[in-house]
């Protein structure tokens, strides 16, 4: 799997139109160019122009209309949705951020039952706009049991809504705002689309945040605003699935995004390496720069290896195959914290240089963190993973292969997830993944993956151990390394990865197992047993110097291969 690069486009699309939009987006920045994108950053500018291009070609409408509602051929498409995200964050997060709160804000709309306001939706987005989702609040962040948003009935079947939101990107100008609040004296969960210009909205203050700039992070404010039943998305049961399952389709993208601004950061990184002469050599001759630019690189791969397998699954989701609520948060978590990874590898090489105001990789610097932060804590995604370890590991069921699924389709089941009981969700036979690929550093990987499983069968975390959260989620760091393993080898096979790429990806693959493992040892009270098997696992990875100058020589072949305009 190559990495993007906008001055040598090259991606599957199967139709012309999912082309022609990601080489206008393309177009749109580059025109615009580093130095103004920079310039609009420093000053906080409102990204007017971004909006004006989404509005003439129809991007967003395009993209993010399901294929019922749209009257331009657009659908739902997770294939070239998450490929947009890897764009927009190639370029700045803050126009990013402006497309995913869109998905968010549309999520409970698509998945409600109020049809009147899916078409006017529809209308909405053909026209430019964008949308918000009002979930959070600012004293109880996304804790939905205690939303204080409330639906206040009247006499005469109507409701006022009371009470505020925070953290919300385009609470400014959004065309409409999905809201979850309490109906007051039930307590019924309920959604509902609120207008920014109705008399009865405050948009209270701009929230500044460090990245982002641009964007408009809002705390708003329902002064008991009227809503009518033709307002009202869902209800009860229904409203509390909504939330959750928007937040599957939504959060997912935030893994795609820092694909996109790693894969900035590396070009930016090498070309100025690569050009940089210090005591009588280029920088990119010392060792430890070769070797931070090689992990780099495989790090960016095995990143897109992933999410791009995971988007997969979601394509292939059903009542009886729901894998991919594993896969999700592994994206969410694994690749957002792997992308600041990258990031802060490719600083060790450029130092200073990364703190110039004129340089994307400034502006990466502090984008990058808030991706992990901004999908939320990440316990709470582990907590979700670790749900499945005993369905993975040792009650395999069949499932037909799942191919590369690029094809133009409605993901419609996406809006009507089927939600609950995680711990029955089945998958095949884990080894599978391994099957065909016989690598050193695979293999010894492999070993440590056993080495987890007869963990779990001969000395499992006792009661104390697992009513200990801080311990159950740094063994789950382990599960979680696995199951990314899973997707690397899947989509390795389908895009026919380079042996000498892949052992350079399990190269580090095994170093963080054995990190993972030693934290459970140095970190943890353990049985004799336990720890005797986290030893085990800390393993050396296999040194293949011919392979790694090779990988070497097609990373540093990349050297000017792509320039943003200034």
């Amino acid at each position: 799997m190559f990495l993007f690069n906008p001055k040598k486009y090259e991606r599957f699309h199967s139709d012309e139109k999912s082309k022609e939009l990601a080489l206008k987006t393309i177009a749109f920045f580059e025109e615009k160019g580093l130095k103004k994108i920079k310039e609009d950053d420093q000053t906080m500018v409102w990204y007017e122009d971004f909006l004006e291009f989404i509005k003439n070609e129809k991007v967003f409408a395009h993209l993010l209309t399901p294929e019922h509602l749209s009257q331009d051929g657009g659908r739902w498409d997770m294939w070239r949705i998450s490929e947009f995200n890897e764009i927009l964050g190639f370029y700045g997060l803050c126009y990013w951020y402006a497309w995913q709160v869109t998905i968010l804000g549309l999520g409970p709309i698509w998945m409600g039952t109020n049809e009147k306001v899916k078409e006017k939706t529809a209308a909405f987005l053909a026209n430019g706009g964008i949308f918000a989702f009002g979930l959070s609040e600012k004293t109880h962040g996304a804790d939905l049991y205690s939303s204080e948003m409330a639906l206040i009935p009247q006499q005469d079947g109507t409701y006022l809504a009371r009470g505020s939101k925070y953290y919300i990107g385009n609470g400014n100008c959004a065309a409409l705002v999905s809201t979850f609040a309490k109906i007051e004296g039930t307590g019924e969960y309920v959604f509902f689309v609120v207008d920014p210009e109705h008399e009865k909205y405050e948009c209270v203050k701009k929230i500044d945040t460090s990245g982002v700039r641009q964007a408009y992070v809002a705390e708003y404010a329902l002064h008991d605003y009227p809503i009518t039943d033709d307002d009202i998305l869902s209800r009860g049961e229904h409203a509390w699935n909504s939330s959750l399952n928007t937040i599957n389709i939504g959060k997912f993208e935030l893994g795609c995004a820092a694909i996109g601004i790693g894969t900035h950061c590396f070009y930016e990184a090498l070309n100025h390496a690569a050009d940089r002469n210090l005591y009588g050599r280029y920088v990119t001759d010392f060792p430890h720069v070769k070797k931070l630019f090689v992990e780099s690189y495989s790090r960016l791969i095995a990143m897109k290896l992933v999410a791009f397998r995971a988007a997969d699954y979601m394509r292939v989701a059903s009542d009886d195959d729901r894998r991919y609520l594993l896969f999700n948060p592994v994206v969410k978590m694994k690749v957002t914290g792997q992308g600041e990874k990258v990031v802060h590898l490719l600083h060790e090489i450029i130092a200073a240089k990364g703190f110039e105001q004129d340089t994307y990789f400034e502006m990466a610097l502090r984008d990058i963190g808030m991706l992990p932060k901004l999908e939320g804590t990440e316990h709470v995604n582990m907590a979700l993973i670790i749900k499945f370890i005993r369905k993975y590991f040792f009650e395999p069921v069949d499932y037909p292969e799942v191919d590369q699924k690029n094809e133009a389709a409605d993901d419609q089941y996406l809006f009507a997830q089927k939600t609950g009981k995680l711990a029955t969700i089945c998958f095949p036979e884990y080894g599978l993944a391994y099957n065909g690929i016989d690598l050193p550093n695979v293999r010894l990987f492999c070993e440590q993956v056993e080495l987890f499983r007869s963990l779990l069968i001969t000395a499992p975390p006792d009661k104390d151990q697992m009513k200990n959260i801080d311990y159950m989620l740094a063994a789950g760091e382990l599960f979680t390394l696995i199951v990314y393993a899973q997707l690397i080898l899947e989509n390795a096979k389908i895009y026919e990865t380079e042996h000498d790429i892949l052992e350079q990806i399990f190269t580090f693959m095994v170093k963080d197992f054995s990190s993972y493992a030693l934290k459970m040892v140095l970190g943890y009270e353990n049985s004799q047993e336990q720890e005797e098997i986290f030893k085990a696992m800390i393993k050396t990875p296999v040194r293949d110097e011919d392979g790694f100058r090779r990988v070497w020589a097609a990373v540093h072949g990349l050297k000017g291969q792509y320039i943003m305009n200034q």
